[in-house]
This record gives structure tokens, sequence and C-alpha cells, in this order.
């Protein structure tokens, strides 16, 4: 059964990428597995139907026969779990991908997204100017910690994985900000994910929707 997944009918982010279901339709992408795509409203997104889906009326969810599930991390989980090439087969290796994944959601990405959000909601606000620096030496700290772990390596351990495809999307949250460029070894990092034929795939679908949406289609 083709999975569906639900989208941005029109992403805040400008077809940049940066919403989560990209995280999505790239997993898909490197599993082969075909996917559908419901796009839906701001408004629609809060209406009961939605959030039958994703009680906390966001994007992305998934659809698989009688399985519905919300939270990008979770359905990547269950994509690498069911479709070889996102998680190792040695069970040490693929525990140590699993950790990753939470790595990239639970430690690194909530400073970025903290930082983002004030930019975007706190930026004539008082307090702004005192409290950015703070908030970027958070994410410095972190990206200190993460260039210092990846070392020379190519990906975070050993071949590619969901924790490597989920820690260059949380990264790419900070496009435009100089943070990763900082680190030629994160940013040569990002730039091998996103050189992925999978994530061209994946990028190319969900910048179609932004066109369409942009020409009234």
């Amino acid at each position: 059964m083709t999975p569906i997944i639900t989208a941005f009918e029109r992403s805040p982010d400008r077809g940049r990428g940066l919403a989560r279901d990209m995280r999505v339709r790239w997993a898909l992408e490197e599993a082969g597995q075909p996917y559908d795509v419901r796009l839906v409203s701001f408004e629609e997104m809060k209406q009961p139907a939605h959030r039958a889906l994703h009680p906390f009326g966001q994007i992305p969810t998934y659809e698989e026969g009688d399985l519905a599930l919300f939270e990008s991390g979770a359905i990547l989980l269950h994509i690498a779990g069911r479709h070889p090439g996102l998680l190792p087969d040695d069970p040490n290796a693929r525990a140590r991908a699993i950790a990753w994944m939470f790595a990239a959601l639970n430690t690194v990405e909530p400073p970025i997204v903290e930082r983002s959000m004030a930019t975007i909601v706190e930026r004539d606000k008082p307090w702004y100017a005192e409290r950015m620096p703070m908030l970027e030496g958070r994410v410095r700290g972190r990206l200190d910690e993460l260039s210092s772990r990846l070392g020379d390596a190519e990906w975070l351990d050993g071949a590619f994985s969901a924790g490597d495809l989920l820690m260059v999307t949380v990264l790419r949250r900070l496009d435009g900000s100089g943070l990763v460029e900082d680190h030629p070894n994160l940013a040569d990092f990002v730039a091998r994910g996103q050189a992925r034929p999978a994530y061209k795939r994946a990028f190319d679908a969900q910048y179609a929707v932004f066109e369409a949406a942009s020409q009234g289609t």
C-alpha cells in the first residue's frame, strides 16, 4: 500500500526544503518507496480531521493502511525499520544510528529552533538584542561538539543512515546564518547529504509544490 504524507499547501519556507515533510520525503526516496502527498492549509491543519492524525495540528503525518503516525522522527524510524538502507544490519551499529536520530532531534535541533523563532517573533522586542547572543552561543556550543565528534569522517557513524539524514535536515535550518560554515567539516557534511540523489528528488518534489502555489495553480 502506498503511504500518504501531509505537507504544507503553502510552506512558509518558500520552497527551501526546511519544513519537516522534507525529512520524510527524503527517507522515502532513500528507501525507494513511492508515496502520495496530501497538501493541507494552515486552517485545515487545525481542524478535527487533521488533528485526528496529528493532535498538535502540524505536519507531517504518515498514513499506511490502518497505521497513522505523526512526528517526523517517529515516521523516519518506522520507514527505516521497514526498508533497507537507512539503518545498519549490525545490531550495535543500528542502535548507534538510532541514537544519532534522537541526538539530532533532542539535542541539536532545540537550540536551533529557539534561535530561529526568536528571529521571527521577537525581532521587535526590547530584549532581542540581549537575547540573541545567548541563543547563538547555545547553537555554537552544540555545533562545536558535533564538529569535534564528526572530525574528518564522511558520516556520523560509518555508512550513511537515518541519523545522518535527520542531522543534515536539522543543520539546514541554519542556512543563511553562517554558523554551520564556521565548521568546514559540518558544512561539507551537509553538502554531502544534499548531493545524494534521493535528497535531490525529495527537494525537487517539495519545491514543485511551492512553484505551483506561487503560480496560483
